[in-house]
C-alpha cells in the first residue's frame, strides 16, 4: 500500500512522538497524544499504538495513571534523531502544540483548591507567573456550591481579582487610584 505523507514508517512515529512528547508542556493521555500525532498521512494508528507500546517497553516514555511523559533516555534520543524529521512535521507538531502549551501553562499557573472545614469550605486561591507566585488568596464559603463557584470564578476570571485586589489596596484614602 502506497503512503503520502512525511511520515514513512515505525521508526518516523517513533520520533514524531518522542518530538511530541519532548515538546509538551505537561503529561498527556493517550487520546491528546494520538490526536497530535495524527498531523500526517503517513501516520497509522496502528504502527501509531504499536510505538508507543514499543517506546514504554524500551525505556523511553513512562506512564503514571492515565498520562505519559518522556524519560530522560526519551528527551536524549528525541535531541539525537529531531534532525531526522521532515521540518514540515516539526512545525505541524509546534502549531499543533503550540495552543495545548499555553492552555498547559496557564492552568499550572491559576489554581483554585476547595476544602472542607469544621467552619464551612475554605477556597484557596493562587496565582503564579513565569517567576514567582503573584498572589495567593484563603476564603471561606458557608455552602461547598458557594466555594466552588468561587473557584470556578477565579479559574476563568484570575487577572480581574488579582487587578481588583491590586485596586482596592493601592487606591489612595478618597477611592481615586494613585498614579
Amino acid at each position: 500500500m502506497a503512503r503520502f505523507g512525511f511520515i514513512h514508517d515505525k521508526l518516523d512515529i517513533k520520533l514524531l512522538v518522542l518530538y511530541i512528547m519532548d515538546h509538551i508542556a505537561a503529561p498527556i493521555d493517550f487520546a491528546t497524544l494520538t490526536d497530535l500525532a495524527m498531523c500526517d498521512s503517513g501516520v497509522d494508528y496502528f504502527q501509531f499504538a504499536e510505538a508507543v507500546a514499543e517506546l514504554m517497553s524500551s525505556g523511553h516514555l513512562e506512564q503514571q495513571g492515565e498520562l505519559y511523559t518522556a524519560t530522560e533516555k526519551g528527551r536524549r534520543t528525541c535531541a539525537a534523531g529531531e534532525s531526522s524529521l521532515s521540518p514540515v512535521i516539526r512545525q505541524r507538531c509546534d502549531q499543533r502544540l503550540d495552543p495545548l502549551n499555553r492552555a498547559m501553562k496557564r492552568n499550572a499557573q491559576v489554581r483554585a483548591e476547595v476544602a472542607q472545614r469544621p467552619a464551612g469550605f475554605e477556597v484557596h486561591l493562587s496565582l503564579d507567573d513565569d517567576k514567582d507566585s503573584l498572589f495567593s488568596l484563603t476564603l471561606i464559603a458557608p455552602t461547598q456550591e458557594d466555594a466552588q463557584r468561587m473557584a470556578d470564578r477565579f479559574r476563568e476570571h484570575p487577572d480581574r481579582v488579582y487587578n481588583g485586589l491590586l485596586g482596592v489596596l493601592l487606591a489612595n484614602d478618597d477611592g481615586s487610584e494613585r498614579h
